[in-house]
């Protein structure tokens, strides 16, 4: 470190780590990575999520994965839970999850049509 603003990015970055160990997240994202999720896509799945996250450079949202959920026949399934509301989404794709970050994550916006369960 040299200057100011070189600190200033060490205090961000140990911010944004702190943050995350507290568990303060805005939202949560929660992939089904069962066998039949694995086998319909869910690696794909989560592995754009991620990478639009990181895109985006959102690092308040906790991205997970569970076992499966019943729904094998709507597989890859993704759960977004945000505002203590659950949304699940069905027959997802990494272009869809994609636009999951984009729309519900950043705007706020559930996509009705991939819908097939809300808590």
């Amino acid at each position: 470190m040299k200057t100011l603003d070189d600190l200033k990015k060490v205090r961000e970055k140990a911010l944004e780590q702190m943050k995350l160990r507290e568990g303060k997240f805005q939202a949560k994202i929660v992939v089904a990575m069962g066998t039949c999720g694995i086998a319909a896509g869910a690696r794909e799945v989560m592995t754009a999520i991620l990478d639009e996250l990181d895109k985006r450079g959102i690092s308040d949202v906790s991205v997970t994965q569970t076992g499966c959920k019943g729904l094998c026949e709507q597989e890859p399934t993704v759960d977004v839970i945000k505002d203590g509301k659950t949304v699940t989404y069905g027959y997802i794709d990494a272009e869809k999850a994609r636009k999951i970050v984009a729309q519900h994550i950043v705007n706020g916006s559930i996509i009705g049509e991939w819908v097939v369960a809300t808590a």
